[in-house]
């Protein structure tokens, strides 16, 4: 028994079920490399001022959720809560900007926040995310959805609801901000949301406490106060999903946990997930580039939660088609047709064939019981009888029917079976 165990919060991914994890993330990946974004890998830690600066000050991932470390030399670094501040700051750094916009890129990997753990909730998470830099087209909005719509379709996910709202630009967010305040002033509310007025009072109307939501009755709403230009912006993005047939809820609340958010904002939820309903989600950026001392890149992108799309899918009892670990299996049967066998797999392998062998000397019978579990159609079995007369048994497990066929053509006859 070892001594160590994964971090509170965390968890491992083992086969079989980090099989199910692996499709989630192709088949998310999928659409977007149809639509031409490329793949973008940044490192898991950042300068922490990048985070503090792009996701907000104000944020419970900035103030409460962050690891954060000090190196030797001194720098503040944290590792990675979220992903596109890292993707627009490499982006910038490599002057991707300069070149044909939009710069559409996708990345997948793992992101920490120090979280009270729940059902769906761990402090090391997996998302699978895409952005599209520096171009300000309600078209770009609407392609994203629909991609993520597409994917979570492909997995056969169906219970998922879009929610869908616009948070205004920097012309008409002011005037609304300032009728909120106005208006949260009036209630009843502890210090510490207090504080969030007026910081960031969009954050409060995201407060999931039923004695806060039942106050919000009657709060001033965004979509009340968005300029002319904001308003033909979203209404355009609302065309484009309807007439690609996305449904979506109009959700007049949704704000999203980072500061960065401006006109378009959508999540993605599940209702068989309780709390945690969040399978994903994203949105418009505009200012985020100049608030990371960038030039002005209009953007917009999503992050879907790969834990949770697999819980998601659990939930609904859909059990994805996952492409067959082991085709073939090899027994043999005494020395010399170990050696003669492990030849024909290795050959099959690298003609693509899934194949696997009977290793540690294994007798017949243990041999075949490893060959039933591994999932595998055929089993070729090499006896030293066989191998004196230069065949190979090819056995078929589902059936038990087994021919014999000549051990130099036994790479052909699989591929031929296998088709």
């Amino acid at each position: 028994m070892s001594t160590f165990s994964a971090p509170k919060g965390t968890y491992d991914l083992i086969p079989p079920d980090s099989a199910d994890y692996l499709a989630v993330r192709e088949a998310i990946a999928a659409p977007l490399k149809r639509a031409g974004y490329g793949y973008i890998e940044t490192p898991g830690f950042e300068q922490a001022a990048l985070f503090a600066r792009g996701v907000g000050e104000s944020t419970d991932i900035v103030t409460k959720e962050m690891y954060t470390l000090t190196t030797k030399g001194g720098d503040e670094l944290a590792l990675r809560p979220e992903g596109t501040a890292s993707v627009l700051r490499a982006a910038l750094q490599a002057n991707l900007h300069r070149g044909a916009l939009p710069v559409k890129l996708w990345y997948s990997g793992s992101y920490y926040r120090y979280e009270r753990p729940q059902a769906g909730r761990y402090r090391h998470f997996s998302q699978v995310g895409a952005e599209a830099l520096g171009s300000e087209d309600p078209a770009l909005d609407a392609e994203l959805i629909i991609l993520a719509v597409d994917a979570y379709r492909s997995l056969g996910l169906q219970n998922f609801r879009l929610l869908l709202n616009s948070l205004g630009d920097t012309e008409c967010r002011p005037v609304y901000r300032a009728a909120l305040q106005d208006f949260l002033r009036g209630l009843d509310l502890d210090e510490d949301t207090r504080q969030r007025i007026d910081i960031n009072p969009l954050r409060v109307l995201d407060d999931k406490r039923d004695s806060v939501q039942q106050q919000l009755i009657g709060a001033p709403m965004m979509r009340d106060h968005l300029c002319e230009a904001c308003k033909i912006y979203h209404e355009q993005v609302r065309e484009l999903l309807i007439a690609a047939g996305v449904a979506f809820e109009d959700d007049p609340k949704l704000v999203r946990g980072l500061d960065y958010y401006t006109r378009t904002t959508f999540e993605f939820v599940h209702d068989g997930l309780g709390s945690q309903s969040a399978v994903g989600g994203g949105g418009r950026y505009d200012g985020l580039s100049e608030m990371i001392g960038g030039p002005a890149l209009p953007s917009v992108g999503w992050a879907l939660g790969v834990d949770r799309t697999v819980l998601a899918l659990r939930a609904e009892g859909v059990t994805l088609e996952l492409p067959s670990r082991t085709d073939v299996f090899a027994v043999p049967i005494g020395e010399e047709a170990r050696r003669a066998l492990f030849g024909v797999i290795t050959e099959l392998r690298r003609g693509g064939v899934a194949a696997d062998f009977a290793y540690g000397g294994k007798g017949m019978k243990n041999a075949m019981k490893s060959a039933n579990r591994s999932g595998a159609r055929y089993a070729l079995v090499l006896g030293e009888r066989d191998l004196a007369e230069g065949v190979l048994q090819i056995k078929d497990l589902d059936s038990g029917e087994q021919t014999a066929v000549a051990l130099d053509t036994a790479v052909a006859e699989v591929l031929a079976k296998l088709g």
